[in-house]
């Protein structure tokens, strides 16, 4: 009887290097969009001086970083789905991450439309902030409502897209026997999780929402970054000869 033999199918070296670059990006998108924003906010809130200071630039510096994070991040939700669109194509459990993250890149349009919207009126919603980062989320939503709900159906769109990168991830992991990626995608989950208590606090009051947010920096970027140590090496498949 013939050895086993070990082969790399092409749509396996493909959907993984793509899964690596999407993960890369994502990285990059949440050191934007969520790390130092974040980090900055909370420098000009509680230790103000020079730049830190809460004021027109700041919140306007922010809006940038987040918008050009969006950016990324659109562009890793593209690369995830072109990766398990490949993948789809030698196993079918890959066929609903792919079709959430399509969702999830309409969810971040328009976000980007959000972003633009809000960039008009940073002033109003820094008189209205007055130094509590817990007044944030209801100040865009009554300084900006057209931009905060366009945000607010962006976000949960983008949500479900998240939804598919955890599950093309697990499937990933089952398919290429790497236990990193099964990691990657329990911490993409936890950080969906810990996403969804500022975001409804836009509509409704959630105690203490806004301290998810100091967890979500950390989870967006280590997801991702396992992610990619999990995905850059070429999978290998095993072939009976």
């Amino acid at each position: 009887m013939a050895a086993p033999t070990v082969t790399v199918r092409v749509e396996d070296v493909k959907g993984s290097h793509r899964l690596a670059i999407g993960a890369g990006l994502g990285v990059a998108a949440a050191a934007l969009t969520l790390l130092l924003p974040v980090t900055l906010l909370w420098l000009a809130l509680y230790n103000p001086g020079g730049f830190f200071r809460l004021n027109t630039l700041l919140v306007q510096t922010i809006t940038l970083l987040v918008l050009a994070g969006a950016i990324l991040f659109l562009l890793s939700l593209f690369l995830y789905r072109r990766g398990f669109a490949v993948l789809r194509g030698v196993d079918r459990r890959f066929t609903v991450a792919s079709a959430l993250c399509l969702v999830g890149s309409l969810g971040f349009l328009l976000i980007l439309v959000a972003v633009v919207v809000i960039l008009g009126s940073t002033g109003s919603l820094l008189t209205c902030i007055q130094g509590q980062p817990s007044h944030a989320l209801s100040c865009l939503r009554s300084g900006q409502p057209l931009g905060a709900y366009t945000a607010l159906v962006g976000f949960w769109l983008g949500w479900l897209g998240g939804v598919g990168i955890v599950l093309g991830l697990a499937s990933a992991g089952r398919r290429f026997s790497r236990g990193i990626l099964y990691g990657s995608a329990a911490l993409y989950a936890i950080l969906l999780l810990a996403l969804v208590g500022p975001f409804v606090g836009l509509i409704y009051p959630v105690p203490g929402a806004q301290y998810l947010l100091l967890l979500a920096p950390i989870l967006a970027l280590v997801a991702p970054a396992l992610a990619y140590g999990g995905a850059r090496r070429p999978p290998a498949t095993i072939v009976a000869g």
